[in-house]
């Protein structure tokens, strides 16, 4: 099988090479210059458990067994990565019955590990910490999410696959059994493929609707939810990543931890209606009100503006949370045609078991 990839972000990529080991001829198209640069660069490089997930839902599906296949994939491919735990944590008592439904539904979910304990336990572990509760769990881990994505990069080119960069998809439609897309940039062209398969993260739903006869109803709507970083100026207070309780939109403004070892905030819920990275200093404000809830020991002016990124969500603020879609021929009914809509976190994590779910809907 000839296989079009459109986007070469670590889903993208996790999907190209999982398409080459399986003996297809695999080209992704990348609109940049280079792998990565969109959701899969700009997030908290954390490997999720699993545990928030409702009963049923592609997320609760893939993200434990994606979990466990990344943690092997990097182990055999020298990915740098840390299994470092998590804490969630509450600060009152309402808080606390967030945690216990977290840990109950982390348990449907068979997740590894989780144990509430009180704020002495939680104090002991961390003795930084503000708080009543805690949810802890041993499986969370941080990752270098280049280096994941250049370990996925190269076994997709040793297995013979390729990457066009600078390569914008700009229309692709169905003819003689076979898939054809035209390629902008600049050595533009237009080829054929057996199948294609939409990464396209941000730009997925522009991608789709570039493609003739597929029916506009099943496009989702886009809704863009930004998430603001700040880096810390001081030396890490927390050995582990520690999580509020969750709130509308995310998870909270968390700490997080990189593989150098430096301690970062992140990320809030701003939500936008066109792309825009820039970090407003001022939004300092409102995470030095939040971190102070389980960390009172936050130091004035410690914070610095860094980086964003942005979720391709497919719900808004108040409203149910949507999903991941991953639609196969079986549900558009045009063969040899694979979208995913809506891949946001805990995308990085879930990308090698979704890679296989896609396999399994060009197969079927």
């Amino acid at each position: 099988m000839e296989l079009l990839v459109i986007g070469a972000g670590v889903v993208g990529l996790a999907v190209a090479r999982a398409a080459a080991i399986a003996g297809h001829d695999v080209v992704v198209a990348e609109a940049a210059g280079a792998i990565g640069t969109g959701i899969s660069s700009r997030n908290s490089e954390v490997i999720h458990a699993g545990m928030y997930y409702s009963t049923g839902s592609l997320r609760a599906r893939h993200c434990p067994i994606g979990r466990r296949m990344l943690y092997e994939f990097c182990a055999s491919h020298g990915v740098p990565h840390r299994k470092c735990g998590k804490l969630i944590v509450a600060v009152n008592a309402l808080e606390a019955k967030k945690l216990e439904a977290i840990s109950a539904q982390g348990n449907i979910n068979g997740i590894e590990g989780l144990r509430l304990i009180d704020g002495n336990e939680a104090r002991a572990l961390e003795p930084a910490l503000t708080c009543v509760a805690a949810l802890i769990s041993p499986e969370t881990g941080i990752i270098d999410s280049h280096a994941y994505m250049l370990a996925l990069r190269g076994d997709l080119e040793e297995k013979g696959g390729a990457i066009a960069f600078n390569t914008p998809v700009e229309a692709i439609a169905r003819e003689a059994a076979r898939w054809s897309a035209r390629f902008g940039g600049n050595d533009a062209t237009t080829l054929t493929f057996d199948a294609v398969v939409n990464c396209a993260g941000l730009k997925a739903q522009d991608v789709a609707a570039r493609m003739q006869d597929y029916p506009a109803a099943r496009i989702p709507r886009l809704v863009l939810a930004k998430g603001n970083y700040f880096s810390y100026a001081g030396r890490p207070a927390f050995s582990r990543l520690i999580y509020p309780a969750p709130v509308d939109g995310g998870l909270g403004v968390h700490v997080t931890l990189d593989m150098a070892g430096r301690m970062r905030f992140g990320p809030d819920v701003e939500w936008i209606t066109k792309e825009d990275y820039e970090v407003d200093p001022a939004r300092a404000a409102s995470f030095y009100e939040r971190v102070r809830t389980y960390w009172t020991g936050l130091p004035d002016n410690s914070l610095i503006a860094d980086y964003s990124g942005i979720r391709p969500k497919l719900s808004g603020p108040g409203e149910l949370i949507v999903d991941f879609i991953i639609e196969g021929p079986q549900q558009h009914k045009l063969p040899g045609l694979v979208q995913m809509f809506g891949i946001e976190s805990p995308g990085l994590t879930s990308s090698l078991s979704l890679a296989d779910a896609v396999l399994a809907h060009l197969a079927s």
